[in-house]
């Protein structure tokens, strides 16, 4: 069964469930032809490999504490701050602590968009 997405005007629950980390159940919420808004989990224990997407990306931390790794830097998130990336920006994204963040990724029709390579096993 496909996963279905947010409507406009529909409210989106970012809040985690209890087995989310455990299970690393990150979710696409709404996804369009120029964008894509990712509930993503980051287990302390579960880096995310670095990888590239080819549209802009935003992550912002609203659980735990996140590492961005990019442009040689690495960036700590704690709630309520984010950090932006440009596109095709290799990244790798950890968790000092267990983590929940909103990823938005702009997938432009002149970017091709979407990820080149997920580096998740779901």
């Amino acid at each position: 069964m496909a996963l279905q997405h947010a409507r406009s005007g529909e409210r989106i629950a970012l809040q985690r469930g209890e087995d989310d980390i455990a299970n690393f159940t990150s979710i696409a919420l709404a996804k369009t032809e120029h964008m894509e808004l990712i509930r993503l989990i980051v287990p302390k224990d579960k880096p995310m490999p670095e990888h590239r997407v080819e549209g802009e990306v935003t992550v912002l931390c609203l659980e735990g504490e996140i590492v961005v790794d990019a442009h040689g830097n690495s960036v700590v998130l704690q709630p309520n701050e984010m950090v932006y990336l440009a596109g095709g920006e290799p990244h790798g994204i950890r968790a000092n602590q267990d983590a929940v963040a909103l990823m938005t990724i702009l997938l432009g029709p002149t970017r091709g968009g979407g990820p080149t390579h997920t580096g998740q096993g779901k």
